[in-house]
């Protein structure tokens, strides 16, 4: 069972309909026990970094999650500001983040010709090719972007995708039994799929 953390934040829905489409079962939650059962967690996000944040320790959850997730090795991934509030912080906001990463978030800088939020289709490309989260992905692959700040990770995290709008920025991040995806899977038809259902079977 996959656990999506509900935290009155994000489309929940479209993240657990993706889920049916490739043929594994999730439950939207906020109940600690689904989450001390979960095989797989996904942090989902959008909307203001600050409060995404606010939220997620509201719940009392964060304790659980990170024993499950840091202590345990259970999978986790964290989907736009889900993925950036795995890092210490964000430039949008000053609430500090999850500290589970070495990584910070970052307003694009204004470049002529690109319209901030980056909003829309972007390919990426895969300097972790191996990664089984990225298998069966390849130069044709393009995800559904809707962001104004970025992911800037530090030197102990691996960059898994990397996009260009204006800079080139990471658009994946994993270490270990933790990933970040700045783009949402599950607007991404069948490259969103196909993470998706990476995801349920890989990082074990």
């Amino acid at each position: 069972m996959i656990a999506i953390i509900d935290y009155d934040i994000g489309n929940l829905a479209a993240v657990a309909n993706m889920l049916r489409r490739v043929g594994h079962n999730s439950v939207i939650t906020a109940d600690p026990k689904d989450i001390a059962e979960a095989d797989r967690i996904i942090l989902p996000g959008n909307g203001h970094f600050d409060t995404c944040m606010r939220n997620i320790r509201a719940t009392g959850l964060v304790p659980l999650i990170e024993d499950r997730v840091l202590g345990e090795g259970v999978p986790l991934l964290g989907i736009c500001v889900g993925a950036q509030m795995l890092g210490h912080g964000s430039e949008e906001g000053s609430e500090p983040g999850l500290g589970w990463f070495d990584m910070n978030v970052r307003r694009f800088t204004k470049v002529e010709g690109f319209r901030v939020p980056h909003m829309g289709w972007n390919g990426v490309t895969m300097p972790q090719p191996e990664h089984p989260l990225v298998d069966g992905l390849d130069d044709d692959t393009r995800f559904y972007f809707v962001h104004s700040y970025h992911l800037e990770p530090g030197q102990d995290v691996k960059t898994l995708m990397t996009a260009n709008y204006g800079i080139d920025f990471a658009a994946a991040v994993v270490r270990d039994n933790v990933c970040g995806v700045q783009f949402h899977p599950e607007k991404s038809h069948r490259f969103g799929k196909r993470l998706m259902s990476n995801f349920a079977g890989s990082l074990d």
